[in-house]
């Protein structure tokens, strides 16, 4: 195979000197009014030059029309090949687009809206891969065997449930925020939500460091808390904050049972928690 020689196209003289023919172009599709100077020539190849013009149009400030025009060899007529706007060095452009699903944020998700997790979502494992992890399986039967409902077409879909990875995401996100222990709310608690009677404790390791709320009256009823949260609607929040009277302090014996049980997790998240938490 010979090698080939690369060249630099020369400007064409007969189409560089075609501005008067590249701006009646633009003008014909921008308006009279629409059309600028003349700001620069391009050279695209042999005899194909484009022109560019400023863009007056407010809506594309720093734009430029383009038109490019060529010459047939051997001929002295140039021709307008295409016309087009283009952003210039200094135009204002739209961000990059971004998927759907990487841009929606917590809480986004209304009514009629679907989000289904991707099938290779890390959060998600199929059952038959939590084999010798029955933390993970307190809530399932642990046959794996996909019901009516888990099909599609008439090809059967694995069963999934959440991963170690998942369930440490889960963890991480719930303690840092809103309902763990660092909140305003937690701070200015009488007491920590794990000796609170409206607190019920979650299954599986999950349940060794959080619960769900039950008190109607207070602002995390029916949400996910860390048992080292608080609010000031403990359930002995008076005696805690320094009420009158003796009173025997409450033991959550099905708390204590839940902190010390369940699989060992070494390098997990909720290890680190149970760690603090003793």
């Amino acid at each position: 195979m010979s090698p080939t020689t690369a060249r630099h196209a020369e400007p064409d003289q007969a189409c560089v000197e075609a501005v008067e023919l590249a701006r009646q172009a633009a003008v014909d599709d921008a308006g009279a009014g629409g059309v600028g100077e003349h700001v620069g020539v391009e050279v695209e190849g042999d005899r194909i030059v484009t022109h560019l013009f400023e863009s007056l149009d407010p809506a594309y400030v720093g734009w430029r029309w383009a038109v490019t025009v060529t010459r047939a060899s051997r001929s002295r007529l140039v021709t307008v090949n295409e016309s087009m706007l283009l952003p210039g060095p200094d135009s204002l452009l739209a961000p990059d687009w971004v998927p759907w699903t990487d841009r929606v944020r917590p809480g986004d998700l209304k009514a009629g809206d679907l989000m289904p997790a991707s099938s290779d979502d890390e959060r998600l494992v199929p059952v038959v891969a939590l084999a010798g992890d029955p933390g993970l399986l307190d809530w399932e039967d642990g046959d794996g065997i996909p019901d009516e409902a888990s099909q599609s077409e008439g090809v059967p879909r694995p069963r999934r449930v959440l991963s170690a990875i998942g369930r440490d995401e889960a963890a991480a996100r719930w303690h840092s925020g809103e309902h763990g222990p660092r909140s305003a709310l937690a701070s200015a608690a009488p007491a920590c939500c794990i000796t609170c009677g409206f607190m019920i404790g979650l299954t599986g390791p999950l349940g060794r460091v959080f619960g769900v709320c039950a008190n109607e009256f207070a602002p995390d009823d029916g949400s996910v808390v860390s048992v080292d949260h608080g609010c000031g609607a403990h359930s002995d929040g008076d005696v805690a904050a320094g009420g009158e009277g003796d009173v025997i302090p409450a033991v959550d014996e099905l708390g204590y049972d839940m902190l010390n049980a369940g699989p060992s997790l070494p390098d997990s998240v909720l290890e680190n928690l149970d760690h603090e938490l003793l």
